[in-house]
């Protein structure tokens, strides 16, 4: 069964959409100068279709996704709802099962690095 504490493993993957490559260039680099993730990817152009407004909608959008500590998420979760244009972005997290011990220990030490 899902729990739905995100401490509930020691890592997590962040993923966030935004609408242009310059806003998740932007938030890419501020989480990270923030020490919220490590590093941030991001990829697109991507095609999202939802409901919005009782609508339909098909838009280009630009995925950011982020790797962190989950005791980071909620601090990170917070800047992405800041630092974000949209009224409800998409903000998930994922477990991270397994990963190398130096790169799961490289992501803890840039998290907490002053």
């Amino acid at each position: 069964m899902p729990s739905d504490d995100v401490t509930a493993f020691e890592f997590c993957q962040v993923m966030t959409t935004v609408s242009t490559r310059a806003d998740a260039d932007r938030l890419a680099r501020s989480a990270v100068e923030g020490r919220l993730a490590p590093c941030a990817q991001v990829e697109g152009p991507i095609t999202s279709t939802f409901w919005w407004d009782g609508a339909v909608q098909v838009e280009e959008e630009w995925r950011v996704v982020l790797k962190t500590p989950s005791d980071r998420y909620e601090a990170l979760a917070r800047h992405i709802r800041e630092q974000h244009s949209y009224d409800v972005p998409e903000i998930i997290s994922l477990p991270i099962l397994a990963g190398t011990p130096d790169y799961l220990a490289w992501m803890r030490a840039e998290t907490r690095a002053s």
